[in-house]
């Protein structure tokens, strides 16, 4: 008996590097559990992440996390959300980060972050013929943001310019706001620079973003606080994409120019 127990013990210690040898193994690559990489993001934010035509998701920011995803060698997919369930959907963990237009300024403390790869303005744009050439102008005007967006955060942030409105209205995204801008439902809408002179651009609609801005800001990619490692090589391949060019071409697709930030 006490040499079958002596060879049951030898065998246990034996099993037991073997069992940390396999458990270091599987979290060697990316720190991905799944083997996936699923990033969150508006599906009715161009271009930043939308929508297209044949009703595939598109967008620069899903371009950008689509080839990261591939050089750590994970199947990338764009999850959809609701905006203002971000949060939820991030510590839940159904979506590993969230990529889209995603602002740090305010939010610094609330999400493991990379470093910015684009910087970007709050805005407000209005009718070609309105009367609101400033945001002084905007005193008694109806106003629509998107709900817990950074047009929103950077609003609360300015009181005195928030308390001047007649009236703030808060949509669920910005297709909406446009639609009842033109339809003079609102005055105005503050909403991210990128956004608002890209869906001008391409629906060819009679607004004009006014020449004085009402925040300044940088996007960056937002993982759940405690997600430092999937961040970091993010991050990694987010800087190797800039030194070999890549960033800059994506975005030249995208802008007509490279407007990223990383490595300048």
């Amino acid at each position: 008996m006490k040499k079958l127990l002596t060879v049951a013990l030898a065998a246990t210690m034996l099993a037991l590097p073997l069992t940390a040898c396999d458990a270091d193994t599987a979290t060697e690559g990316s720190a991905s559990s799944n083997g996936k990489f699923v990033v969150g993001f508006d599906a009715e934010f161009p271009p930043m992440g939308f929508i297209a035509d044949d009703g595939s998701y598109t967008g620069f920011d899903l371009a950008l996390a689509a080839e990261v995803a591939d050089r750590l060698g994970l199947e990338f997919v764009a999850q959809p959300i609701a905006w203002d369930s971000k949060d939820q959907e991030l510590n839940t963990g159904n979506i590993d980060c969230i990529w889209n237009g995603f602002t740090i300024s305010g939010r610094e403390d609330s999400y493991a972050w990379t470093e910015p790869y684009m910087a970007n303005n709050q805005v407000v744009v209005v009718n070609a013929d309105s009367p609101i050439s400033s945001l002084a102008d905007l005193a008694g005007a109806v106003v629509a943001v998107q709900k817990d967006s950074s047009g929103l955060a950077a609003l609360e942030d300015n009181t005195e310019l928030l308390n001047s409105f007649a009236e703030l209205v808060q949509v669920d995204d910005y297709l909406n706001a446009m639609m009842e801008l033109e339809s003079g439902a609102v005055d105005a809408i503050v909403m991210d620079e990128i956004v608002a002179r890209y869906q001008i651009q391409e629906a060819g609609s009679n607004f004009v973003v006014l020449d004085e801005s009402v925040a300044s800001e940088e996007y960056g990619v937002g993982f759940a606080l405690g997600n430092e490692e999937l961040r970091d090589q993010v991050q990694e391949v987010l800087e190797q994409m800039a030194q070999d060019g890549t960033l800059a071409e994506i975005s030249t697709e995208w802008f007509g120019e490279d407007i990223t930030t990383i490595g300048k």
